[in-house]
């Protein structure tokens, strides 16, 4: 039975690669996508996902917008390098204007009603900030509790993070939810910067989807410009991060990393350390855990399917 899958993305590049592998790979059943903010605003995050939706020939996939802000209000957060992903969120690449508008329910309850509906078939991939979720689990606890598995593109154990020393950058857009999110009991897997910095992507790979037709084309266009970024900013990797792609692989194939079991919480009160993905000493001597941490990756395997999904999925669309 295929799994029945939520995108909650903030919809940038490495997020646009992310909405094609959940629509490449035959294990997901891709029910909805949220535009989340960060990376750019929630409105123009739900407008990049249909476009690419639209591009990849998935015209029924429902597109929500969810919140706007921190569930913070007051919380001033880092601002997100436009560089990194353009103006436009999708490297600056001109798709064509959506023929559809979003959906006008609100997106915490169509995440509430699928898990009512789904229960333990339901996965939500989440590869922007964790408000959405958090104020699901405001709303109804026991809901969010029906659902299987939740799998976050976020934080950093064992490495730095990308926006301050301790915080990676989807977790430092919103720590206190990402803070309810991990202490909530529900089932989380967490795919951050020490996984995803070690899955790399280059010009070589996307030069093969040049050979498959528009869709192929406008997606080497909008990661090419990502990798640009990359050689002017992280030179030291040799290639862009495939973020938020790998944590929608791994929650259907957990094989493609190695885990350890954690309860983890999210440093909100110390100006220095905000945002730090961290064991939660309070819960250190729990007979239970709630989070598994990827904490390193068979790239190469990884690689291969990811590259396998996308030709097949650039040869059937073009």
């Amino acid at each position: 039975m295929n799994t029945k899958m939520i995108l909650d993305i903030d919809t940038g590049i490495d997020d646009a690669m992310a909405i094609a592998y959940a629509v490449s790979d035959p294990q997901i059943d891709l029910i909805g996508v949220i535009g989340s903010y960060g990376n750019i605003k929630a409105k123009l995050a739900a407008r990049n996902s249909i476009q690419i939706l639209d591009l990849l020939e998935e015209n029924n996939v429902p597109v929500f917008i969810g919140t706007e802000n921190p569930i913070d209000h007051t919380y001033k957060r880092e601002p997100i390098n436009s560089q990194i992903h353009g103006e436009n969120g999708i490297g600056d690449v001109e798709l064509p204007l959506p023929v559809r508008e979003v959906r006008e329910e609100n997106a915490v309850d169509f995440i509430l009603d699928s898990a009512k509906k789904y229960k333990d078939q339901l996965t939500i991939v989440a590869t922007g900030p964790m408000t959405n979720l958090a104020l699901a689990i405001k709303k109804d606890i026991k809901t969010m509790q029906e659902i299987g598995n939740i799998t976050i593109m976020g934080g950093a154990i064992t490495v730095p993070g990308n926006v301050t020393p301790v915080s990676e950058a989807n977790i430092n857009q919103d720590p206190k939810s990402a803070d309810i999110l991990f202490k909530s009991d529900l089932n989380i897997t967490m795919v951050g910067l020490d996984v995803t910095l070690r899955t790399l992507l280059t010009k070589k790979e996307t030069s093969q989807w040049r050979e498959l037709g528009e869709a192929g084309t406008k997606f080497a266009d909008i990661v090419d410009y990502y990798i640009n970024c990359y050689d002017d900013i992280y030179p030291e990797l040799g290639g862009c991060s495939l973020h938020d792609p790998l944590a929608v692989g791994v929650a259907v194939n957990p094989n493609f990393v190695s885990m350890i079991d954690l309860n983890v919480m999210v440093t909100t009160e110390n100006d220095a350390f905000y945002g730090r993905t961290i064991g939660d000493k309070a819960r250190l001597n729990d007979s239970t855990t709630n989070v598994k941490v990827a904490v390193n990756v068979d790239k190469d395997y990884y690689l291969e399917t990811f590259m396998n999904n996308f030709n097949q999925l650039f040869q059937k669309v073009k």
